[in-house]
């Protein structure tokens, strides 16, 4: 009996290795196997999305086949198997966007601008780690919906060229990394939303050719970087808020406020806080008053109009050191007096319309 039992432990010991060994490897699987990116969803996603296009005149899809590994398909880009990017810009597409694309939960940047897409927007909510969204000149109608700011990556937005309508979602204000929103040419209504102050980062504030009304809010001044500001063709009302001027607004390169319903006069200090402006659009408005010679401070500016307001007084002599200026525009207004000779030294000027004034003599 003892002999027996001894034989059966020593059999045990000799096995035990064997049995460490066997579980190590198992382990070992299982994890490789809980590492393995399975982009199924992703591949039946995509291909809902084809199914949703009713013109493919450009043979986009000629590759989104399941015979086609998903990241060799045209337009499609990968990151360790999962679908980060979806790249299908101008490609004469037609058709709904299936709102499958909005299980692409690793999807980064999604353009599909520049298409026929019809219908609504679809629901994105759940693509928390989407940062860039075009979806620019397409027919696209509805409202933007305000689950759209659930995705909190989002850092370009760009719904433009639409057929939206409704306001914009008060929720934008929760995209805290937003850079550059782009909203114009549809037909949105209501206010500038305020809550926009919480994308403290933004540097592109395009809204242009909607049919937004109220104020400028006063947080249009709150922001560090913001390069590019266009909320022209609209019907805004009251003036420029203080804040835009109060402050050095070092890094505005283009402020389009045309054709709304602006006016009051310019601070006599409106020139000194915009170093490196470069376009200025102020026509089509109630502005009045004289122009500030402070004007003349923006030295790189190229583009100045202010045709159709309520000007009054002479054109400024300092508009001489704006030595980049291409095009001067102060048609249709109340301008008096001489042209200042000043405007003779001008040599990047190609454009100068002084008509509809009260302006006596002759160009310098």
């Amino acid at each position: 009996m003892a002999i027996s039992q001894a034989a059966r432990l020593a059999t045990m010991l000799m096995l035990l290795p064997l049995l460490l060994i066997s579980c190590g490897v198992g382990s070992i699987l299982c994890s490789s196997m809980t590492t393995v990116h399975d982009n199924s969803t992703d591949m039946i996603s995509l291909l809902d999305f084809k199914q949703a296009i009713t013109n493919d005149s450009r043979q986009a899809f000629t590759t989104w086949h399941t015979s086609v590994p998903l990241c060799s398909w045209d337009g499609v880009h990968c990151s360790s198997g999962r679908v980060t990017k979806l790249y299908l810009r101008q490609r004469g597409l037609l058709g709904r966007i299936s709102s499958s694309l909005g299980n692409l939960t690793f999807l980064r940047t999604l353009d599909l601008s520049k298409n026929g897409f019809t219908g609504e927007l679809p629901p994105l909510n759940r693509l928390h780690r989407l940062e860039y969204l075009d979806l620019g000149k397409n027919s696209l109608r509805g409202t933007i919906p305000d689950t759209l700011t659930n995705c909190s990556k989002l850092r370009s937005l760009d719904l433009s060229a639409n057929l939206l309508m409704g306001e914009i979602p008060l929720g934008i204000g929760r995209l805290s990394n937003l850079r550059k929103v782009w909203l114009s040419s549809n037909n949105l209504t209501g206010t500038i939303p305020p809550s926009l102050r919480n994308n403290s980062h933004l540097e592109d504030i395009v809204l242009t050719d909607n049919r937004l009304m109220g104020t400028i809010p006063n947080e249009m001044g709150s922001f560090p970087s913001l390069v590019y500001l266009g909320l022209a063709g609209n019907m805004l009302s009251g003036g420029i808020p203080e804040t835009l001027y109060k402050y050095n607004q070092s890094s505005l390169q283009y402020l389009y406020l045309y054709s709304n319903m602006l006016g009051k006069t310019l601070p006599s200090n409106f020139g000194d806080t915009f170093p490196d402006l470069k376009h200025l659009c102020l026509d089509n408005n109630n502005f009045e008053g004289h122009l500030p010679a402070s004007l003349g401070n923006i030295s790189g500016l190229r583009l100045l109009n202010f045709s159709s307001n309520n000007f009054i007084g002479q054109v400024p002599g300092s508009f001489g050191n704006l030595e980049q200026l291409e095009y001067l525009i102060l048609q249709r207004n109340n301008f008096w007096g001489f042209l200042p000779i000043e405007l003779g030294g001008l040599k990047q000027l190609i454009h100068l319309d002084m008509s509809d004034n009260n302006l006596r003599g002759g160009v310098p």
